[in-house]
């Protein structure tokens, strides 16, 4: 379903734009994704929506057959990129799992600010950005995916989650769709 509103009280939540992961072999261009990321944080932050940056320290403990990329993190891997512009005012959620919502305590914050709506975007699709749309959903939030400011390292994952997930889950527009209806309220 096409992007057809935005609730008054709508966050941005973006997934992963970190140090640790941002050079990785992404099947689309990061600065698109990074530049499209940005385009939607100042606009949220305009508005004074509340904005989500996510990163990732970390990885649930059980047991899986394809072994873990990194046993230990080096240092400074869940560090923000600095395009992202960190603003106090922001909500800084540090996750050990694909979603940003299990383990922390990220759907009391945003419930306690009144958010109905959450607009997802990062890295990567098929995994942190398709888990916390998932788990949102789950949560009671309507969901919104801004498909051109997210990619994966597996073209396969990627389109999966773009054509069969996410609409099941909430509506899916281009950056400029939330833009426009940004756009429409009064600063």
């Amino acid at each position: 379903m096409p992007v057809t509103t935005l609730d008054p009280k709508t966050s941005l939540i973006v997934v992963d734009l970190q140090t640790g992961i941002i050079n990785s072999p992404f099947i689309h261009p990061i600065a698109a994704v990074i530049e499209r990321t940005r385009a939607l944080l100042d606009a949220f932050r305009q508005h004074d929506l509340p904005v989500v940056l996510v990163n990732v320290a970390g990885g649930a403990p059980g047991r899986t057959e394809q072994p873990r990329r990194h046993s230990t993190l080096p240092e400074g891997f869940s560090d923000l990129i600095p395009e992202l512009g960190l603003q106090s005012s922001d909500i800084v959620v540090t996750k050990r799992t694909w979603g940003a919502f299990a383990s922390t305590d990220l759907e009391a914050q945003l419930k306690a600010k009144g958010v109905t709506q959450v607009i997802v975007t990062g890295i990567a699709t098929g995994t942190g950005v398709e888990a916390t749309a998932r788990q949102a959903y789950e949560q009671g939030f309507n969901v919104t995916l801004a498909l051109d400011a997210m990619t994966d390292m597996r073209p396969e994952a990627h389109e999966y989650s773009l054509a069969h997930v996410f609409p099941r889950l909430g509506e899916t527009g281009s950056t400029q769709d939330i833009l426009d209806l940004l756009a429409t309220r009064s600063a």
